[in-house]
This record gives structure tokens, sequence and C-alpha cells, in this order.
């Protein structure tokens, strides 16, 4: 299987769990989003990997339409009916990968994307296309989780996010995210960073990780060294603090 069949696998069975997760439908990041958008009139946007759509359900009051791009087809029927329920009438579907976007150049005011680039399989060149599809002097905001710092501390939590679902590729640190923006033609900068409290029974079973891959998970956060385990504020139930941050572009 294809790491883009596996994305679009992984989370075409998940859809569900995701629009009623806390984790991804909470958050003051959304409010931000929600802002910002409010701030351009009349704004063309784009959600890209907008998953369950919890990105675009918190824009689209303030925008003229929303584009819900995603990879699974079951997370878009997703976004559909939950637009549906909530009156956002100007919300559309579309599915694709964020490699090759099948929009006009020059098409959206803003891209947005939150908690999906890292399971993105070319960052590079799907930023290309954000630069493609934006309009001159269009704007772009991406959160995501975030890779750490010191290799000791990346390498684990690269470790525990990919057993628990295996089309992870990578959460970039805030230096890695500059460069690539700036690679793709971006003046970017770090607008934000938190933290995100991780429940860990809810967060496993919410992917539906095997019960071996769980297991692994337990071990690794029980045998890792105290500076990992205080670092992510590894409590007895597994349950863990993740890096969260937002890029802001133009």
């Amino acid at each position: 299987m294809k790491h883009h069949d596996q994305v679009a696998d992984a989370f075409g069975s998940t859809a569900a769990a995701y629009l009623t997760s806390q984790t991804h439908a909470t958050g003051a990041d959304r409010q931000t989003l929600a802002e910002s958008i409010a701030a351009t009139p009349d704004a063309k946007v784009l959600d890209m990997g907008c998953g369950a759509g919890h990105a675009s359900f918190a824009v689209a009051p303030h925008a003229k339409e929303v584009v819900a791009y995603d990879i699974a087809p079951q997370m878009l029927a997703t976004v559909d009916g939950a637009a549906k329920d909530r009156g956002l009438t100007n919300i559309r579907t579309q599915q694709g990968a964020a490699e090759a976007l099948p929009f006009e150049a020059d098409s959206f005011d803003w891209v947005i994307s939150r908690m999906s680039a890292h399971h993105w399989h070319d960052v590079p060149l799907a930023l290309a296309e954000v630069r493609r599809v934006l309009k001159p002097g269009g704007k772009v905001l991406f959160i995501d989780i975030a890779g750490a710092e010191h290799p000791l501390l990346d390498t684990h939590i690269q470790a525990v996010e990919l057993l628990r679902d295996g089309s992870h590729i990578r959460n970039y640190r805030a230096d890695e995210w500059i460069a690539l923006f700036e690679a793709a033609g971006f003046n970017a900068s770090i607008r934000e960073c938190w933290r995100i409290e991780i429940e860990f029974s809810s967060w496993v079973a919410r992917m539906r990780t095997p019960e071996p891959r769980v297991s692994a998970i337990r071990s690794l956060w029980s045998n890792s060294p105290d500076e990992v385990r205080q670092y992510f504020d590894v409590q007895d139930d597994g349950s863990f603090k993740l890096d969260a941050l937002m890029i802001e572009a133009q």
C-alpha cells in the first residue's frame, strides 16, 4: 500500500471519531483562525487536510467560500454532513492530495491547515502548490504538532507518533517550518506555540491503534530517560503533552 493510500485508509475509518474529538474540536487556535480570516473581506479559503472539518467550521462564518480539501473521502462526507447540520452553506468539499491541488492559480485569499501536514508525503511540493493557488498578497496559517529541538526528545516523540499511526511522517520543528516556507518563496514566522494535553486511552482509540502498538508506546514511555518523561510530562496512564505551533506566511 502506498503512503497516500495509507493516509486515506487510516483517516477514512476514523472520521466520526475525529468529528467528536475534544482535542480537535476545541482550542484557542480556532479562534485565531476565525479572527484572521474575518480581517479579509469576502475571503476565499482553502483548508488543506481538513480532516473532520473543525478549521473549516471555525472560519466559514467569516468567509465567502471555504473549500474543505482532504485525501480521505469518508472525512469529506463527515464534513458535508456536519456543515449541513451547522447551516454552513458556504463550505464545499473536494478530494485530493496536498501535493497536487486541483485548483487554478491565484484562486484563494487564504490557505489554512490544522493538524494535517505531519502526514504529507512531500511538504516542499505541497507548499509550492500553496504558493501557486494563492492570490498575490494571499496569506497562510498552518497549525501542527511540533518536533522537539533536542534530538533525544525528537526521536522519542516521532517514534510514539509512528507507533500510534502508521501514516505519520514527521512533526517538523519550528526552524524546519520556517526553512520549508522560505524555500517555497514565502515570508514566514512562528505566530504562537503552546502545549496540548493528550489523554492516552482516547488518543489511541481515536486512531484504532492495534494493541501490540499501544503496548509498544507504553513500553517506550516507561523505559525512556528521565529527561524525556519530564519534558513530555508523561503520566502513569501514558497521557502526556505535545508541543503545537502556528506558522504565519505570506
